[in-house]
């Protein structure tokens, strides 16, 4: 399934998203630096700018995952987990990447820092209830279910 998403280009440097192959869920999100190349030293986090804002369609959100090999091969992944892009935000998309490595990780202009990928979410109206359904596992959590 595809949709449009609208693009704004706010830096000559900056490069569209794009997916690496016909089957990939996540787009590409290149660094877009004023010099370079930025170096992030360990246990360091650097905000890495794109260079675009983008427009998503109501009703998707945009969710910003680290690239497989960045974050295994070289520990360099976002720093929140997953950035959550709001169908409503137009501001510039900017990755705060975390280094988890024991060594100063340098990402080149133009690099690949993580990978966008657009779904569906619902809204909640959240209600007040004084009790919740009653399940087999109810208040059971960190490791409740077992290990293995």
């Amino acid at each position: 399934m595809k949709t449009q998403i609208k693009v704004k280009l706010l830096h000559p440097s900056a490069k569209l998203p794009a997916y690496g192959t016909q089957f990939s869920a996540g787009a590409d999100l290149y660094a877009c630096l004023e010099g370079d190349s930025l170096t992030i030293l360990p246990g360091e986090t650097q905000f890495v700018h794109t260079g675009l804002s983008i427009e998503i369609p109501d009703g998707l959100v945009g969710l910003v995952y680290a690239r497989s090999g960045l974050a295994c091969k070289r520990g360099l992944a976002p720093a929140n987990k997953v950035g959550v892009v709001d169908s409503d935000y137009r501001g510039e998309i900017v990755v705060a990447l975390h280094n988890h490595s024991s060594s100063p990780q340098t990402i080149q202009n133009g690099d690949r820092i993580a990978q966008i990928v657009f779904t569906p979410y619902y809204a909640a109206d959240f209600i007040l209830s004084d009790s919740l359904n009653d399940t087999a596992r109810g208040e059971g959590g960190f490791g409740s279910t077992g290990s293995k």
